[in-house]
């Protein structure tokens, strides 16, 4: 079950991977970025609920105790990680606007360790550091030092967001169906971002024609469109938490920065955008994290104070 959860999480990763480049199509149509994001999320929603309507409609029954929940997931794990990154991305470089929301797998187990006082393999810990390291010499961040202070406390808060994503998909009950929660969160969240995407804003005559981004292939917009709700939205989340309920947050986090690579690949794929060598370094090191992180074992909650006890090492 293991490599299975591993798997789908790489799955998952190269799924997600897709939305940006796919977006770019969007925006180079006319859209502006958040109108892309309110998009994703709405057709995704709104696409998934249609299917689970008809194929398995309990998954929609929302338990009465699990209303608050339902609200936070939608609000931090999917609203928040999206309205908080293109915030940020206004005040900072979006290569230290990335890298701040995939500080997750670093505030996931910290979280994991110290707040729900699970002992963790030092592969999770080192892991985690390793990806982020990796990811910041992909984005190649030592060019953006001068950093604008309210900028880094909302990218922080993107990465806060992010973490949240995957705690929450780690720790709901057999009263919650996983297919249900990421319909609603994504409906919840398109609600929640209207005020900023102004949806009724939206040229949405831009559906009906070709793009080509700068340096890219030309592709038809709502062909682009199509891919990244179900491919890079649906497809991805579906895979996503069922990884993290396999693997466990703390990995499922560490494996997803895979993501940030993938997007690497695809934009040099479909965008004509170069791979230098320190993204390609950096990918190595994502890489070497992501692998070095899915070796963490996780021990039982501790009933006690573990202050005291040594940290599970993996075999």
């Amino acid at each position: 079950m293991r490599y299975a959860g591993l798997a789908i999480a790489f799955v998952s990763a190269w799924c997600f991977a897709f939305s940006g480049p796919m977006a770019k199509y969007l925006i180079a149509a006319g859209l502006a970025p958040i109108e892309a994001v309110w998009a994703r999320m709405a057709g995704a929603g709104l696409l998934l609920l249609a299917v689970l309507a008809v194929a398995k409609p309990s998954a929609l029954r929302i338990p009465r105790s699990r209303l608050p929940f339902f609200g936070m997931y939608a609000v931090v794990a999917v609203a928040g990680v999206q309205a908080l990154y293109f915030v940020a991305i206004t005040r900072l470089p979006v290569g230290i606007a990335l890298l701040l929301e995939f500080m997750a797998p670093v505030m996931v187990v910290v979280w994991v360790r110290f707040v729900r006082r699970i002992r963790l393999a030092r592969a999770a810990f080192v892991g985690a550091v390793l990806a982020v390291v990796g990811l910041g010499i992909v984005v190649e961040a030592w060019q953006g030092l001068r950093l604008d202070a309210l900028g880094l406390l909302l990218g922080l808060a993107a990465g806060a967001c992010c973490a949240g994503y995957f705690l929450m998909s780690d720790s709901f009950g057999d009263d919650v169906d996983p297919l249900g929660l990421i319909a609603w969160g994504m409906l919840g969240a398109a609600v929640v971002l209207v005020p900023f995407a102004r949806p009724w804003n939206i040229p949405w005559e831009a559906f009906t024609v070709s793009a080509t981004p700068q340096g890219g292939v030309t592709l038809p917009v709502a062909g682009a469109y199509l891919w990244m709700v179900v491919i890079a939205t649906v497809t991805a989340y579906i895979l996503g938490v069922t990884a993290v309920r396999r693997l466990s947050a703390a990995i499922g986090a560490t494996v997803a920065s895979l993501e940030v690579i993938g997007g690497a690949v695809v934009a040099w794929a479909l965008l004509g955008e170069t791979l230098g060598g320190f993204q390609i370094l950096g990918g190595l090191l994502v890489l070497s994290g992501a692998l070095l992180a899915q070796t963490a074992r996780t021990g039982p909650k501790a009933a006690a104070p573990v202050e005291h006890e040594p940290v599970a090492v993996s075999p």
